[in-house]
């Protein structure tokens, strides 16, 4: 389980998250939900360790890791799919699944049969430069590379910005057979509320660095959430 605690980031003398707090259970799928600039991608970074915490706490499995830098928390389970994916272009696609071995043991560096079988399109471009590949293409091969990793916790920053509506039914149906393996945690953040909606077994709605809705999915009023994702 990855949970924060009030957690407060600062950029200089600006403050981007106001004590948020937020639970993610294994075999469930977390929403993160608001508009632009309300501290969606902060929340994240804070969870793998990219900025840091000035308050609160994250824990993994009961285990303190605010203070762990990154590579740390990767190793402890925590894999990220970063908004605008940030494949390596000049790789291979192949190559580009490899460099998630950084975060595993060496017994347990090899690319999975699953994988192919989450995404198919992947087992045939092998070869070629992930820069190569279209948009859809590089967010399957960022979530391939993440589960690479075997994660306690995936987290998604906007895994649908940008891709064509056939990719991001294929990415879906991905996210729900994680989610059916009931072994890890899925935190994502979306913009779409049809596809928040579909998935999310609990959400979390942020505006201006606060937690201003959250709750179960029964607990989720479409016209209640929706205010916070219209411009």
């Amino acid at each position: 389980m990855l949970e924060t605690r009030n957690v407060e980031v600062h950029y200089g003398s600006s403050q981007a998250l106001r004590g948020v707090s937020l639970t993610a259970q294994p075999g469930q799928v977390t929403c993160v939900m608001g508009r632009n600039g309300v501290g969606k991608t902060s929340l994240m970074r804070a969870i793998v360790g990219q900025v840091p915490v000035s308050g609160g706490q994250v824990v993994l499995d009961g285990d303190d890791i605010t203070r762990a830098p990154s590579h740390q928390r990767a190793a402890k389970g925590v894999a990220y799919v970063p908004q605008g994916r940030e494949i390596f272009p000049l790789l291979t696609v192949e190559e580009n699944l490899k460099s998630g071995y950084a975060a595993v043991p060496p017994k347990d560096r090899m690319i999975d049969d699953e994988i192919f079988v989450l995404f198919p399109v992947l087992k045939s471009m092998l070869g070629r430069r992930g820069g190569d590949l279209s948009g859809g293409q590089q967010q399957q091969l960022a979530i391939a590379r993440a589960l690479i990793m075997r994660p306690k916790v995936l987290v998604l920053d906007e895994p649908t910005e940008g891709i064509q509506p056939s990719i991001i039914k294929d990415i879906a149906k991905v996210i729900g057979l994680l989610r059916e393996r009931g072994n890890m945690a899925i935190v994502l953040v979306e913009q779409y509320f049809e596809f928040a909606r579909d998935l999310a077994d609990a959400f979390l709605v942020m505006d201006r660095g606060v937690v201003v809705l959250q709750g179960t999915k029964a607990d989720m009023v479409e016209d209640n959430v929706r205010q916070y994702l219209t411009v």
